[in-house]
């Protein structure tokens, strides 16, 4: 089975997105745990705030008030700011959907750092019932310190299930990142090794990798000198004959598996072994010039052969039925516009006759032809300079 370089760079295309797709899910897999880490770190700074808020000295009340200020506004820019972050936690909120419990505890905690702050407040600013003030105070910040606490637990287990998650995706991601470059590498290498040989004229026994490089290769020694392999050539006009044509087919069939095949067998009218109306050397000078002007719009994919006196088999390969048919009658037209003359006989019209079928994948090469002899012989009724598909010979027989 040959490959496409096109097919070949295009998944090489889609894997390098793929990569850097990935690429770019570990950037955000990278933010997401720095800001877990960030939340962490809030957590943390805020129970040593509120800890040192505990132990505040009221020997200097209204220095204590300002310090007591200036931390409870740092508490609550801090809860504000857990909000923010968990904006950034992507792989948390979507992949996890902690989103109901983490802002639930959220909200749990302002309301405590509220009434830390409240207690705080309260007991710094009067010098009544100290005691019982600095108790309330005391279980309030428990009660602040004990939720964070808890927050930070679960911001570990969630940290703990990202890191599961995070991993065996990774671990998925690089067998199919390896498989992939390994796979790459070997085609690659293939093609490059394809592309050197072309450059090379010892190419003929290798099996080119490449569909292209196949072609390329077809269409470089398209014409081979008869010394290469003459029984494979016609001896009067160079092309191929029935052996060579064999040979040449099924060299090609595989080069474009996509494309449609047709088989159309050329007779030149008025020209057969029973009806020599030109002297040999004019005969083979005939010849030689349609054989010449049915290769002119021969492609790499395909074949051309003189398989008896006066009729020549064409193989086309194309994307579309359409074109295979206008590309054979393109032949017949360049024959028509051949200028051949003699001293004798002077101006000399030529034609052709044409039997097409396209064939079926299933078909064999010999039945293919046996058929497009049969519709040439329909076509060879009907008149001069004619191609005939399946479609004629139905319509002629109404």
């Amino acid at each position: 089975m040959k490959y496409s370089i096109k097919s070949v760079f295009k998944n090489l295309s889609l894997f390098l997105v793929f990569a850097a797709v990935f690429a770019a899910l570990g950037v955000l897999v990278a933010l997401d745990h720095t800001t877990s880490y960030k939340k962490i770190d809030n957590l943390a700074n805020q129970k040593s705030i509120a800890a040192d808020i505990l132990n505040l000295s009221k020997e200097n009340l209204e220095l204590s008030f300002i310090q007591l200020h200036g931390k409870t506004t740092q508490l609550l820019y801090d809860t504000e700011k857990l909000h923010t972050l968990y904006q950034y936690s992507i792989i948390e909120r979507v992949l996890l959907s902690t989103s109901e419990e983490y802002l639930s505890d959220l909200k749990t905690l302002d309301a405590l750092r509220a009434d830390f702050t409240k207690k705080a407040d309260a007991y710094f600013s009067s010098t009544k019932d100290e005691e019982v003030k600095a108790a309330e105070l005391t279980v309030s910040f428990d009660s602040f310190k004990s939720h964070i606490n808890a927050i930070m637990i679960k911001s570990i287990s969630y940290d703990q299930a990202k890191f599961n998650l995070h991993r065996q995706v990774t671990f998925v991601a690089f067998i199919i990142v390896l498989f992939a470059a390994l796979w790459f590498r070997k085609k690659l290498a293939l093609i490059y090794k394809d592309l050197e040989l072309l450059n090379n004229p010892n190419f003929a026994n290798y099996s080119f990798f490449s569909q292209e490089a196949g072609a390329i290769s077809l269409k470089i020694k398209r014409k081979p000198p008869a010394t290469e392999n003459p029984t494979m050539l016609d001896a009067v006009t160079g092309i191929n004959n029935l052996k060579g044509m064999i040979n040449s087919y099924s060299e090609k069939k595989g080069i474009k598996e996509s494309n449609y095949t047709s088989v159309t067998v050329f007779e030149v009218d008025n020209f057969s072994k029973t009806n020599k109306p030109y002297s040999q050397e004019l005969t083979q000078s005939i010849l030689k010039k349609i054989a010449f002007s049915l290769s002119l719009h021969q492609q790499a994919t395909d074949v051309i052969a003189r398989t008896e006196y006066n009729q020549f088999t064409v193989i086309l390969s194309r994307p579309s039925k359409e074109q295979l048919f206008k590309d054979a009658s393109s032949m017949r037209q360049g024959i028509t516009e051949l200028q051949v003359s003699s001293p004798e006989l002077g101006e000399i019209e030529l034609s052709l006759c044409g039997g097409h079928v396209i064939k079926p994948k299933n078909l064999s090469l010999e039945e293919a032809i046996r058929q497009a002899k049969k519709i040439l012989l329909h076509a060879q009724k009907n008149g001069k300079n004619r191609i005939f598909q399946v479609k004629d010979v139905a319509h002629s027989e109404l």
